[in-house]
């Protein structure tokens, strides 16, 4: 909850929930009622992995973009303010959903913000800035979407009655996180590693410059070097924790586990990211954002299959000796949760004809979702 320009202590609406529930930070529905009275705003965070409609909106909207995303719902009681004036370290879809809800817009006090950068480093400019004419004064009703990119300062005011909007933040990687990649793997040039000379004083800029300069011509060396298939993995492990696939039913995949027949049909879990790299052995790895799986090299088309748009059905996959390895190798996605049971396709209308299939440019081996 946020209320008087500011995110309110938990403890304000939060405490035990009585017999049976040890958990002590339970939100108490007292609480929530007399604070939303008083003029605060009830803030609902990770609706992009609670509220179905949402998940599937979530999911399809960041491959589109191909970022990572994430979505919180604001529901602000008539006439009031949940925050101050401030800006946001990633960019914003604000989505009205109900109501009306008046927002001034400045421009950035620190243009294209970091993570490492919040507003309240800025907290005098932000509100000097505020105090002047805005770049946009706009009520939004139900319907309207308003763009905000990272950095713009911007408050909003709920109207004459309550007020329900969404934002959709953008947690997109920047260029400085290549830099700070490029510069872990820095670590393996032996001229970055060396010591600075024993008795400088690096204070002393006069005696700091020769050593400085001789940095940098060693880390200009060394760019020069830098693989983009290891920046590349680095970024892999920094960029696909923070999409979350589709979620699963344990209960029911678990018993279509069990009940797998050859006739069965399964699917890439939706939202997955998932590669197929050649280790130059007999086995291929299949990364994934939390894991990565290793299996037999002859399993490689099977699993093209398997993972490819619109599924396949078990006793189809391609490349195995009979059912029985086919049978093995779904049960195998199945349980790691890379596939999910799929439905049979639709019947296809009378007198349509069929399509041929088209190829895609890039190689399945290159497929990264």
């Amino acid at each position: 909850m946020a209320g008087d320009g500011r995110v309110l202590p938990a403890a304000r609406y939060t405490g035990g929930g009585g017999a049976g529930a040890e958990i002590t930070d339970q939100v108490l529905d007292e609480r929530v009622l007399d604070l939303y009275a008083g003029g605060a705003t009830l803030v609902l965070q990770g609706l992009h992995r609670n509220w179905p409609p949402l998940i599937d909106f979530t999911r399809e909207l960041g491959l589109d973009l191909g970022q990572p995303l994430q979505v919180n719902a604001y529901l602000t009681p008539p006439g009031s303010q949940g925050f101050a004036t401030h800006y946001d370290t990633h960019d914003v879809f604000v989505l009205q959903v109900d109501g009306r809800k008046h927002w001034r817009v400045h421009e950035p006090v620190l243009p294209e913000p970091l993570d490492r950068q919040p507003w309240g480093g800025h907290a005098d400019e932000v509100s000097a800035v505020a105090q002047g004419p805005p770049v946009l004064d706009v009520v939004l009703e139900p319907g309207d979407a308003l763009y905000l990119p990272r950095g713009y300062l911007h408050s909003a005011r709920a109207q004459a009655d309550s007020s329900l909007h969404l934002t959709v933040g953008v947690r997109a990687l920047t260029r400085y996180a290549l830099v700070e990649e490029l510069l872990g793997l820095a670590a393996t040039d032996r001229r970055l590693r060396a010591t600075l000379p024993f008795g400088l004083d690096v204070a002393d800029p006069g005696q700091l410059g020769p050593v400085l300069n001789e940095t940098v011509d060693a880390l200009r060396d060394w760019l020069r070097t830098a693989d983009p298939a290891r920046v590349a993995a680095r970024l892999r492990d920094r960029a696909w924790p923070a999409s979350r696939p589709a979620p699963i039913r344990p209960l029911a995949q678990a018993a279509a586990i069990d009940d797998l027949r050859p006739d069965s049909r399964i699917a890439a879990r939706p939202g997955l990211r998932w590669r197929l790299e050649d280790d130059g052995t007999d086995r291929v790895a299949l990364r994934l954002p939390d894991r990565t799986i290793s299996l037999p090299r002859w399993c490689v088309p099977a699993l093209r299959a398997a993972l490819a748009a619109g599924g396949c059905r078990v006793g189809d996959l391609p490349g195995l000796d009979d059912d029985a390895d086919r049978l093995v190798l779904a049960r195998r996605l199945l349980r790691e949760a890379v596939a999910v049971p799929a439905p049979a396709p639709a019947a296809r209308p009378a007198g349509t004809a069929d399509r041929e299939p088209e190829l895609s440019a890039t190689p399945p081996a290159a497929s990264a979702w």
